[in-house]
């Protein structure tokens, strides 16, 4: 039996969602848990790795279990033994051919800044003390959505074989004290969102131009970009699959 599982968490103790040595992950914490409660080994499959200090709002997975449970008593259990900063929303019994991570066609994220100092959004949202031009940094969010390659945003050291990716949403908006930044693709290399967002704020304040952005993304060189935001304020916010996903949904349990 394949079931698919929804989780949230908060990222700041771990050291990303990927199992890691010597490093406390989310994967391995739920791992550990699905198999204790299910008296049988789980190893879980994510949608795609989230680094230390992320967040999820919408994390999903897929496990296999050699024997039917039903979803809710799963959830129930889980919730309990889990610790106080990750929790399950749902899990669904699926086809065996559903896999999280190559079945998932769009990921959206948000990177959340506070032009207020926030003792209550400390490690949740990255307080950002200059004042910026979300007009211009909204106008660069527009040319994000009509590129393909993003190496100049990507980390130096990542094993892909490409840097192509599908952007189908980019923008800036503004609630309150808060400036968030949201950007949906298919795919997203490693430290994408944080140094495009790093970049768009030097736009924002006027330290590189609207053509200077254009070059920055044909030089397809890291060093050309700005810097990286902290990690506490990017948030998986969603995964999406095709139709014919949900259409093997067999259950679906809302915990």
């Amino acid at each position: 039996m394949r079931y698919l599982i929804e989780l949230m968490y908060e990222g700041t103790a771990y050291h990303g969602w990927q199992i890691q040595k010597n490093a406390l992950s989310v994967q391995q914490i739920l791992n550990e848990a699905l198999s204790l409660i299910l008296e049988e080994k789980i190893e879980t499959t994510g949608s795609g790795r989230t680094d230390t200090q992320v967040h999820a709002l919408q994390q999903i997975a897929h496990f296999d279990l050699n024997r039917y449970v039903k979803p809710d008593k799963i959830i129930k259990k889980l919730n309990s033994y889990l610790p106080k900063d990750i929790a399950v929303n749902k899990i669904w019994e699926v086809g065996p051919e559903v896999h999280a991570r190559f079945d998932a066609i769009q990921r959206c994220y948000q990177y959340k800044i506070t032009t207020v100092k926030n003792p209550f959004l400390v490690n949740r949202a990255y307080y950002y003390r200059k004042s910026v031009d979300l007009e211009k940094m909204n106008q660069a969010a527009e040319i994000i959505k009509t590129t393909r390659d993003f190496q100049s945003f990507s980390r130096v050291k990542t094993e892909v074989n490409h840097f192509i990716c599908r952007v189908t949403d980019s923008h800036w908006e503004k609630e309150d004290e808060m400036i968030i930044f949201s950007v949906c693709a298919d795919r997203f290399l490693r430290g994408m969102v944080r140094t495009l967002v790093g970049t768009m704020l030097d736009i924002g304040i006027g330290k590189t131009s609207l053509a200077g952005f254009r070059k920055i993304i044909l030089k397809k060189d890291r060093r050309a970009a700005g810097r990286a935001v902290p990690a506490f304020g990017l948030y998986l916010k969603s995964v999406r699959y095709p139709d014919h996903i949900y259409r093997t949904i067999t259950k679906k349990i809302v915990g």
